[in-house]
């Protein structure tokens, strides 16, 4: 349940404009302090896997892996995404509220 709402939520923020996608803007983002979260798709390969947390880590932007690239392009209206930024701390939170509820269910 928690996971189609994080879909939708993810539809959402791209109708709202508060989200980037694409490996090298997700990283500009973290790097300018513009991303307050950072979703990974589950299935990102070991060296994009890598790049990220690395980055979000030395920046201190949270990172959540969920879903496969194919349900994270599919939620947004794109082909396959490996790596989206929320950019909004409104819309931040709550993925991380509803992250935190998958978690614990």
């Amino acid at each position: 349940m928690a996971k189609q709402q994080i879909l939708q939520f993810l539809g959402l923020a791209t109708r709202a404009r508060m989200m980037i996608t694409g490996e090298e803007l997700v990283v500009n983002e973290v790097r300018k302090g513009n991303a307050k979260l950072v979703i990974l798709a589950e299935d990102a390969s070991a060296n994009t896997n890598k790049k990220i947390h690395d980055k979000c880590n030395t920046y201190g932007v949270a990172v959540h892996e969920f879903g496969t690239r194919y349900e994270l392009g599919h939620a947004i209206g794109k082909e396959e995404r490996v790596v989206i930024a929320i950019t909004d701390d409104g819309f931040a939170k709550k993925l991380t509220s509803l992250f935190d509820e998958t978690n614990r269910g």
